[in-house]
């Protein structure tokens, strides 16, 4: 089953860092979020990717491009331009860089990738969320519901404390950042069928918004 990750986006909250780089590449412990993404779904056997880039997308590649000579220990003989690997501790993934767009929309990006999927089902995520979600149960969970797209929901957590008061100002209790008010949000993991193409017009589609909304609307989200 092919994976597509969303990386391409300007990720402007983060200027001083993406200012050199893109968002799926700023480093969480030595990785990228996106190297820690694409565990995610290696840890459950899903290792064909398809990487939608734009801002800065070359980064993307040269990383990729060099992933396996930096993952190795390689013995160089500069005399005959020759690389021996000792011994490689490169990831199983095979992965397919598709430039779609410096300004293309969620949906339009997701779109320009349509040929590359076929007539398969396949999961959507973004390159710059880590959710600890049980894919295989989530692959499941679609299936049984036969929709055309299946999201997951999480309820954040609050970003600051909360106070109950009395008439008097008096703090009765305190609580550290409790869980949110009821409001389910959308997780960013996705599986996808085929038919959710028909559902993006353009580079301009912003699939959370047109398809999404519409998918919710027919009832197959």
């Amino acid at each position: 089953m092919k994976i597509v990750i969303l990386a391409g986006g300007l990720g402007s909250r983060l200027s001083e860092e993406t200012d050199l780089k893109p968002k799926p590449m700023i480093e969480i412990g030595e990785k990228p979020i996106l190297w820690h993404i694409m565990k995610i779904y290696s840890h459950y056997g899903f290792n064909d990717f398809i990487i939608c880039l734009g801002y800065k997308a070359y980064v993307i590649k040269e990383y990729f491009a060099n992933y396996f000579i930096h993952s190795s220990d390689v013995t160089i003989d500069l005399s005959k331009n020759k690389v021996e690997v000792l011994g490689s501790k490169a990831e199983p993934w095979k992965v397919t860089l598709i430039d779609t767009g410096i300004s293309t929309m969620t949906g339009g990006r997701i779109k320009r990738i349509q040929k590359h999927i076929g007539n398969e089902t396949f999961m959507l995520t973004y390159g710059d969320g880590i959710m600890d979600v049980d894919l295989k149960k989530l692959l499941e969970f679609h299936k049984n519901k036969g929709s055309y797209a299946t999201v997951t929901a999480t309820q954040p957590y609050a970003r600051f404390g909360a106070l109950d008061l009395d008439n008097n100002h008096n703090v009765l209790s305190f609580h550290e950042k409790p869980s949110g008010d009821g409001v389910w949000v959308n997780g960013g993991f996705f599986v996808l069928e085929p038919e959710i193409f028909n559902y993006i017009k353009d580079d301009a589609s912003v699939w959370e918004r047109e398809s999404l909304e519409r998918l919710s609307e027919e009832k197959k989200l």
